[in-house]
Order: C-alpha cells, then sequence, then structure tokens
C-alpha cells in the first residue's frame, strides 16, 4: 500500500460492498425522520412501499437487452426482487434458492426479475455461473431501485423484494429478507 493512497477509497468501497451481500440481515431501512422533514414531499418519496400501493410502471432493462414494461405483466404475479451485487455471497444463495424453487414458482405462476446496478455484461455472467432461468434488471442508473423506494448503500441497492399480484398492486413487501429462506417464503405468498 506504500505509495498508493488512492487505493485504500477503493478498497474500503469494496469491503463494503461485500459487507452488504453477506447472508446476514440487513440493517434498519426506515427512513430518517430528520431527513423526510426537510422537505415537505420528501417523506412520501423515502416512506417504503407497501401492501396495496400500486405497482411502479416502470419499464425493465434486461440483462439480454430486452425491455418489459412492468403494467405489461398485469394478469400476471411478478417477484420483483433487489440484491447488492452480483456473485457475492448471499446474492448468490438468494438467487440460487430461487432457481433450485423454480418448479414450485412456476407452478405458482410467478415471474421473477432480480434487480443491482451491475451491468447487462456481469448480469449474464452471474446468470450463465449459477444456471439462473430468470432475467436480471440492469439498473446502473439506480431508476428501478428508487422507483421501488429500495434505499441505496453506497451504489449497492439494499436486499428487498415486492410481490406484485396480478391486478398490479403489491401484494407482500420484504424489507428485510433472509437469502437462505427468501425462496421458500415468496413461494407460500405467491400460493396465498
Amino acid at each position: 500500500m506504500n505509495g498508493s493512497p488512492r487505493l485504500l477509497p477503493l478498497l474500503v468501497i469494496a469491503a463494503l460492498g461485500l459487507a452488504a451481500c453477506k447472508d446476514d440481515k440487513p440493517a434498519s431501512t426506515k427512513a430518517d425522520p430528520a431527513a423526510a422533514g426537510a422537505n415537505p414531499h420528501a417523506a412520501d418519496e423515502s416512506k417504503p412501499l407497501e401492501a396495496g400501493d400500486a405497482a411502479p410502471d416502470i419499464t425493465l432493462k434486461l440483462n439480454d437487452g430486452k425491455e418489459v414494461k412492468l403494467s405489461s405483466l398485469q394478469g400476471k404475479q411478478v417477484l420483483v426482487y433487489f440484491y447488492p451485487k452480483d456473485d457475492t455471497p448471499g446474492c448468490t444463495i438468494e438467487a440460487q434458492g430461487l432457481r433450485d424453487g423454480w418448479a414450485d414458482i412456476q407452478a405458482a405462476g410467478l415471474e421473477v426479475y432480480g434487480v443491482s446496478t451491475q451491468d447487462a455484461e456481469s448480469h449474464q455472467a452471474f446468470i450463465d455461473k449459477y444456471k439462473l432461468p430468470f432475467p436480471l434488471v440492469v439498473d446502473t442508473d439506480g431508476a428501478v431501485t428508487k422507483a421501488f423506494r429500495v434505499p441505496m448503500r453506497l451504489s449497492f441497492a439494499a436486499r428487498q423484494s415486492f410481490l406484485i399480484g396480478k391486478d398490479g398492486k403489491i401484494k407482500h413487501v420484504w424489507l428485510e429478507v433472509d437469502p437462505k429462506e427468501h425462496a421458500s417464503t415468496v413461494i407460500a405468498a405467491a400460493k396465498s
């Protein structure tokens, strides 16, 4: 590290990114009331989406270059799950759980979209390495993350998930996700 003072900030950012993807429960995602009080309109935007809210009508840019307008999926149940970073421990466990539960996910009539801020190349490598049967959303500008009001930690989205019902409204929200149990929890919620 001698002579490389620029390396330290990069190492800190990398370490924080890896810490965000471990399989422990995430830090609280509650909005900071002091920050919300600074702007009366910020309170609505900082409040997490809840069951019963309309799902954001946003276009999802997928790893293969295709685009899907979320509202075009009305009539189907859709899981939009946010994770910090491709190919890191907790994120891999979560994706593998969804992969391993794929038959049950399909039986429940559920479409799955994973969202993180990495680019299409990173997403495709993650899909190929772990044989993921669902697309990943390229959210390099954070627009999808912002639309779902998912907090960002540095450049990484918090681990949160949203089950959207056939009516286009949010059916269930997970603001804290256990990567090891998430697939079974989602399948149970989709079947209810």
